[in-house]
């Protein structure tokens, strides 16, 4: 008994072929004679078919359909070297929407929540937070509750980042 279970894992985890000489006797009613299940046939040599490659367009003549693949277009990114980041100090939720469309139109934010209490400061950074992932951009904290979200295709030139370290918003 131990044995048939041992076999019947090693068959189930794929380590032994399964032999039919195990099975019981199959009867499907139609005769009065029972039967045994047949043996696993392998295919033959000679039909399995040679792989072809296929042709660019494929027409059919049932529906007068022809299928033309498109080509693969990759078209790189580049970044802009100069952007402008605007400065937004939000004092209530609404504006995150400011925030947001900023964003979309590929400029990068700051966003000082310096004098905001607890609450808005936790809300405002988990928008900001899916907003640059929905976006595939970035988040950086430049300063003490001071974010730079930027898009993927803009880098923050070396002049902008200066500019905003005089303002005391970014911490290199």
């Amino acid at each position: 008994m131990a044995s048939g279970i041992v076999r019947k894992a090693m068959v189930y985890l794929g380590l032994t072929d399964d032999e039919y000489e195990d099975y019981e006797v199959y009867d499907d009613g139609s005769s009065g004679a029972p039967r045994r299940h047949a043996e696993p046939v392998e295919p033959a040599a000679a039909t399995v078919s040679a792989v072809r490659p296929m042709a660019r367009e494929v027409a059919d003549a049932s529906n007068g359909i022809t299928v033309t693949p498109r080509p693969a277009v990759v078209r790189p990114i580049t970044p802009m070297q100069s952007a402008k980041v605007h400065v937004v100090a939000p004092a209530k939720f609404a504006d995150a929407q400011e925030i947001g469309d900023r964003f979309k139109n590929g400029q990068p934010v700051i966003v000082n929540l310096q004098s905001n209490d607890r609450e808005l400061s936790r809300r405002m950074i988990d928008f900001c937070s899916g907003v640059t992932y929905a976006l595939a951009g970035s988040m950086d904290k430049v300063a003490d509750q001071v974010f730079l979200l930027t898009p993927s295709n803009v880098e923050v030139s070396a002049e902008e980042k200066r500019r905003l370290q005089e303002r005391g918003l970014y911490r290199s």
